[in-house]
């Protein structure tokens, strides 16, 4: 699907965008594989392990439509994985918050069907889902717009999709590394903001994976989520040392208990796949499509309408040892 194509990913510096193109380069032979972030010494430092022919390094902001127009000539595909993730910061910076995850998405929309792009996906968040602080309210807003997109491009325009997971293992500022910190430091006591938190426990290859089967699976319109396993925060401390504590720090505001995937109000718009669900959209598109088949021929069928996803009813708990022998292959 991705040879001799040309894909673009927005925030392309990052944890997710460096697995996504490494992933590429190995999988696919891309004609051009263009990394569009504002970060300068990020894209240098890149430049160095990235040494593909294909490879291309655009400093550019999401802020800014031109500098996306030019970007995106003769792109196939596009990642935007580009937003404001800091919880803290987005409450302390709001506007800066807002111009970046959802005037920047509504920017890359824009130009991705200026430029005729064909498939689109943005990276979303389970803070997307009744969201409680600004970033989750501001991804909520870019899930709307991407799925909204697909009306504005028409019937046989530019495809636009989105993926919402949770918590990345491994990813950067996760609490992963900063309990390996501790650990390595001899620490045996681990802050935790409550004994009852859980938290969905994705790798980020697997997260990567999902996205590109998401561009093949996409019709348009669809919020995928992944079945993913759960681990109770309290575990994650044990699998870091056998003689753990934790320290209950309490919960901090913008924060939840559960990581929230499926709300109970989306369950009248979502299908269950084998290894997915699809949120399907709120409003009627042009074209009728049934979202019960995808392009790779897998059929779903209807959730429970009071069906809810989260990471505290989830079926698939890691056990200590599965969650310390999936973090030796992490860390």
């Amino acid at each position: 699907m991705f040879d001799n194509k040309s894909i673009l990913v927005t925030g392309g510096t990052g944890s997710f965008g460096r697995q996504f193109i490494q992933t590429l380069l190995d999988k696919y032979q891309p004609a051009r594989v263009i990394v569009f972030s504002r970060d300068e010494l990020k894209q240098y430092e890149m430049a160095q392990s990235f040494t593909n022919k294909a490879m291309r390094f655009f400093i550019g902001d999401v802020r800014d439509k031109a500098r996306l127009v030019t970007a995106m000539v003769d792109v196939d595909y596009v990642v935007h994985a580009a937003a404001l993730k800091h919880v803290p910061a987005a409450e302390y910076n709001p506007m800066e918050c807002i111009k970046t995850n959802v005037l920047g998405g509504q920017n890359v929309i824009e130009a991705a069907i200026q430029q005729n792009v064909k498939r689109v996906v943005a990276l979303s968040t389970d803070k997307a889902a009744n969201p409680i602080n600004l970033y989750g309210a501001s991804k909520l807003a870019s899930d709307k717009l991407f799925v909204a997109a697909n009306n504005m491009a028409g019937k046989n325009g530019s495809r636009f999709s989105v993926v919402r997971y949770g918590n990345v293992a491994g990813s950067r500022g996760s609490v992963l590394q900063l309990f390996d910190k501790l650990a390595k430091e001899g620490k045996e006591s681990f802050p935790i903001t409550d004994t009852r938190m859980t938290r969905f426990w994705l790798p980020l290859s697997l997260g990567v994976d999902f996205v590109f089967k998401a561009f093949e699976r996409m019709q348009g319109g669809e919020i995928f989520v992944p079945k993913i396993p759960s681990i109770f925060m309290t575990d994650l401390a044990k699998s870091m040392s056998e003689n753990a504590s934790v320290d209950i720090i309490g919960i901090r505001p913008g924060e939840k208990l559960h990581e929230l995937m499926v709300t109970e109000e989306d369950s009248r718009q979502t299908i269950e796949f084998d290894d997915h669900f699809v949120i399907t959209p709120a409003i009627k598109f042009f074209d009728s499509v049934d979202y019960h088949k995808n392009k790779l021929f897998e059929v779903g069928k209807p959730v429970a309408e009071e069906f809810e996803y989260h990471s505290g009813n989830n079926p698939h708990f890691l056990s200590v040892e599965e969650i310390r022998e999936l973090n030796l292959q992490i860390l």
